[in-house]
């Protein structure tokens, strides 16, 4: 099979747009790095969650905190709540495939934690329930979503919200891919300068 260049042109022109996009946002990226770094700083953790290809963006986001940025730096603590399919099929089972996250989020998160929810489209109605519940306890609320957004975007709760202005959730995956890279790093970045994380903006 070969690839034309005129589709290797199209491709790279569907990715270009929104990865310009994010770069625009850099103010919004920053502001949620320091307030994700704060949370760490204070002792919080890191809960991730998402659905179908998003779950596996959970996972790679808590491997990426959990391990340091340079070695002999410290390590962050981060959980996905997709990885436990016995958690998860046992909450669906009990209050239903809406609450999946909630119920974790519940579970498993404190007022000094963090809560990342990832949804293609931003119409996850579990990933919003998770986010909603996580902002009802306290915890620092973050989303990468794609689209327009969707109701997850126009969610008032949600601290920090960043959009991939794309529909092909390739497209989403990979900038999001950027973007929780970038937030890994920035958030290292700040806890090695402690003076400037307290005390926590508008938190």
């Amino acid at each position: 099979m070969t690839i034309s260049e005129d589709s290797v042109t199209a491709a790279f022109g569907r990715r270009t747009e929104p990865a310009e996009a994010l770069a625009a946002e850099a103010e919004r990226v920053a502001r949620a790095c320091h307030a994700m770094a704060a949370r760490f700083h204070r002792g919080g953790k890191m809960i991730v969650f998402g659905n179908g290809a998003q779950a596996t963006d959970a996972a790679h986001i808590a491997v990426e905190f959990v391990h340091p940025v340079i070695v002999g730096k410290r390590a962050l603590p981060a959980l996905s709540l997709a990885a436990d399919p016995n958690a998860l099929t046992g909450v669906i089972r009990r209050a239903g495939f809406e609450e999946t996250y909630a119920a974790g989020v519940r579970l498993m998160g404190a007022p000094a934690d963090i809560a990342v929810g990832l949804s293609a489209d931003g119409r996850c109605e579990n990933v919003r329930r998770g986010l909603a519940a996580a902002h009802e306890m306290g915890l620092l609320t973050v989303a990468l979503v794609g689209g327009d957004g969707g109701p997850i975007a126009g969610a008032p709760p949600i601290d920090h919200t960043l959009v991939v202005r794309a529909d092909d959730p390739r497209v989403v995956k990979e900038i999001n891919v950027t973007a929780y890279h970038i937030l890994w790093e920035l958030v290292h970045v700040f806890l090695e300068q402690p003076g400037v994380l307290e005390p926590e903006p508008g938190r």
